[in-house]
């Protein structure tokens, strides 16, 4: 069949292989081929299309321009033909492996993953709660929750929620104190995470220019859910992005004492490949997150506030 010819999907299998690992050893240890076939593999699709796909280098090898053209598309064809084989075998157990943040993980994402499974029971969802960065060339992730600008090279980006926040302390704790009146009161507290930027860059927006925080004993949970739950249990006045503790100021654990809330310009979004944008468990997911976040339910959460808001240029935080 000369479609065979035309289209030499072995070698196209082992090239996106070798782009992807920035390897020909790498590759043939994935694909269980030796580095001399990988390599003949390599010259039969490179004489089909006439043009060399790597610059051969001693101990390495880097995809020349044709290459960089060719590779994320030979990915993205590979990834809707596995797809389309899944989807004609009825797979039921196509997993969907989300990596997000902790905070979002934790307040927002495992609280609302069941109607996304409830709509798509064919799609098993795995979630990994990390604040360091993937490399979704790298690593086996579908989609990403990201804090930031929302511009990442190879990546598509969806803007989710603003990340804001004020400081949110028990009521029981600012009883002791004979409540919190004006934002100094709060440096009658202990601050939980005093050298997070997000303290330094609230207060000045509160007109508190000296509050002394290098001072204070050092401190950091890890991640802003941390250390909500310390402030929840009377340990100190954190800086937190309210529209995660609704519940938690419901019930009366948690208060938020001043309207005014910053911003450091970074925000939540979604991301994923940009080759495997039509992979159809990554729109599903995509249209369902994005649905969600348009709700009028949401709309504090999806970016608009009635409280004052500051933003200054300060340092990021990391969650």
């Amino acid at each position: 069949m000369k479609m065979s010819k035309q289209f030499p999907l072995n070698a196209l299998r082992v090239f996106e292989a070798a782009a992807r690992l920035g390897s020909f050893t790498k590759a043939g240890g994935e694909l269980g081929m030796t580095q001399t076939a990988v390599s003949y593999q390599i010259k039969l699709i490179e004489e089909n299309i006439g043009e060399p796909l790597f610059l051969r280098r001693p101990r390495q090898v880097a995809l020349t321009d044709v290459g960089q053209q060719l590779a994320p598309r030979v990915t993205e064809a590979f990834e809707l033909l596995q797809d389309a084989v899944a989807s004609a075998r009825g797979d039921i157990e196509t997993s969907l492996l989300v990596n997000s943040t902790s905070t979002f993980a934790s307040q927002w994402l495992a609280r609302n993953i069941g109607t996304f499974q409830f709509a798509h029971p064919n799609i098993a969802v795995r979630l990994a709660a990390s604040d360091k960065i993937v490399d979704f060339s790298e690593e086996a992730v579908d989609v990403g929750i990201r804090s930031g600008t929302g511009e990442w090279p190879g990546l598509v980006s969806h803007r989710l929620m603003p990340v804001e926040f004020t400081p949110m302390v028990s009521p029981a704790l600012a009883a002791t104190i004979g409540g919190i009146r004006t934002p100094r009161d709060l440096l009658k507290l202990r601050i939980i995470g005093p050298r997070d930027p997000w303290w330094l860059q609230w207060f000045r927006a509160a007109g508190v220019e000296d509050p002394d925080l290098a001072s204070r004993p050092v401190s950091r949970l890890g991640a802003q859910s941390f250390e909500a739950g310390a402030a929840i249990a009377g340990q100190g006045v954190a800086i937190l992005t309210p529209e995660f503790y609704a519940d938690d100021i419901a019930l009366g654990r948690l208060y938020q004492p001043f309207d005014l809330r910053c911003s450091d310009g970074r925000d939540y979004w979604l991301v994923y490949a940009h080759a495997r944008r039509n992979v159809a468990k990554i729109r599903s997911f995509r249209d369902w997150i994005l649905a969600e976040f348009a709700q009028p339910g949401n709309a504090g959460v999806a970016g608009v506030s009635d409280a004052p808001a500051c933003e200054v240029g300060a340092p990021p935080s990391t969650d």
